[in-house]
């Protein structure tokens, strides 16, 4: 069990370069399988969930290790189609490996995957796409069990635009007889990321970044060497964080174009931001005003993963704010404890509503998710006095060298061991 001690009230200066995406690294690790040529993804975090993907490939019989910040995958070996129960638990997108399991051994066992609770985040769409094409699925004793005699290509419409569901569908599809084509798809830049490592190594890929995804199956696929793009979400959460504690932070690899909307509300904040190629600036004086309204949405609308964060700030903004959660049912978790350092929110339903103060005040606080921990973080650097997050297991989920950036950039931060 570790913690972060914090000591707030330090404006924030400096630069930061932003590490490759969790939500694309992962996915892209899961694609590895479906080749036998060998693999090499960089730029990858350091984060617990890229570990926990690297021990699920090694189950596999694949062959994955680390090479500084690399990945090296040699899928050749993979000889196992089973995923055990206690390293699904410990990762959501273990749930990706099934369309590349189904595709390479028309066989799959996974049980019901993990990850952080914010809500129910069943995965019916994916099983729902998958039985589209071809797979006969049954879920018993906490396990789904998938097997065909081959993949057939087909129409699949998704109900709602799952980010999940659409990349598990591509990565059964791409070696599947015919063509796929995938309606009402989702459009997070990570879906076009994965397809341009699918294509990268033979894949015949089409649309990703619209609504409509089409996949023609091809027999083989080989190796390649792959950048993933930056991580929209650890980017904004380095942003917010120098609006909450004032200063001028510039982000190096920062991919702007992909986190617009969290730049249009950091911009009605009262924050001056420039952007300048693969780099962002943004100076804060910490007076800042609220914004009005803030609704998730799936891309290109306000991410989910940034809703925490934003609302860390606004409780220090002047005015009244409204936050509302369409995404997931759960995700105000960390609200208590923001309530700890002072914050005046109240919840209701899917909207929380916040009132700002002047400052937070320094507290004992619990994280209880990623980006709700990374929340308490940015809270508690903002904070007068000192803070304690404790559980931050959670944030070492999505973060790498989270507290060492932020000592960085001015950050009075320290992990201890309890």
């Amino acid at each position: 069990m570790e913690k972060y001690v914090i000591n707030g009230g330090n404006k924030l200066y400096g630069s930061v370069k932003i590490q490759s995406a969790k939500n694309s690294v992962l996915p892209i690790l899961a694609a590895a399988v479906l080749t036998d040529g060998k693999v090499t993804i960089t730029n990858v975090p350091h984060i617990s969930d890229v570990r926990n993907m690297v021990k699920i490939l090694t189950r596999l019989g694949c062959s994955a290790v680390f090479d500084g910040e690399n990945i090296i995958i040699d899928s050749s070996s993979a000889d196992c189609f089973e995923i055990p129960s206690g390293l699904a638990h410990e990762l959501r997108s273990s749930v990706f490996l099934l369309g590349s399991l189904i595709s390479r051994f028309k066989m799959a066992k996974i049980a019901f995957p993990g990850g952080c609770d914010i809500g129910l985040r069943p995965v019916d769409l994916h099983l729902t796409g998958l039985k589209r094409l071809g797979v006969e699925i049954t879920e018993k004793n906490g396990y789904i069990l998938c097997k065909c005699e081959k993949l057939t290509g087909n129409e699949i419409m998704l109900d709602c635009p799952s980010v999940g569901a659409t990349e598990n569908i591509m990565l059964a599809a791409v070696k599947a007889e015919g063509t796929t084509v995938i309606k009402n798809a989702a459009r997070e830049p990570e879906i076009e990321d994965l397809q341009k490592f699918l294509n990268a190594i033979g894949a015949k890929v089409l649309g990703a970044g619209s609504g409509t995804i089409v996949i023609e199956g091809v027999k083989t696929l080989g190796g390649t060497e792959f950048q993933p793009i930056s991580d929209r979400i650890e980017a904004g959460t380095f942003l917010v964080a120098a609006a909450m504690c004032g200063g001028e932070v510039q982000l190096e690899c920062a991919g702007a174009e992909n986190i617009s909307s969290l730049l249009h509300k950091l911009r009605e904040n009262g924050c001056n931001i420039h952007i300048k190629n693969d780099k962002i600036m943004l100076e804060s004086s910490r007076r800042l005003t609220s914004v009005k309204s803030i609704e998730t949405q799936p891309y290109p609308g306000f991410p989910t993963d940034l809703q925490a964060q934003i609302t860390a700030l606004c409780c220090i903004c002047k005015g009244q704010s409204i936050i509302t959660e369409n995404l997931f049912e759960t995700r105000f978790k960390y609200v208590p404890e923001l309530r700890k350092m002072g914050a005046d929110i109240t919840v209701i339903d899917r909207s929380a509503f916040v009132r700002g103060v002047d400052r937070f005040k320094g507290a004992t606080v619990v994280a209880h998710d990623l980006r709700g921990g990374a929340a308490l973080v940015l809270a508690a650097l903002a904070a007068e006095g000192r803070s304690e997050v404790l559980d931050i297991s959670h944030i070492d989920r999505g973060y790498g060298s989270f507290e060492h950036k932020l000592r960085a950039i001015g950050g009075d931060i320290v992990r201890v061991v309890v």
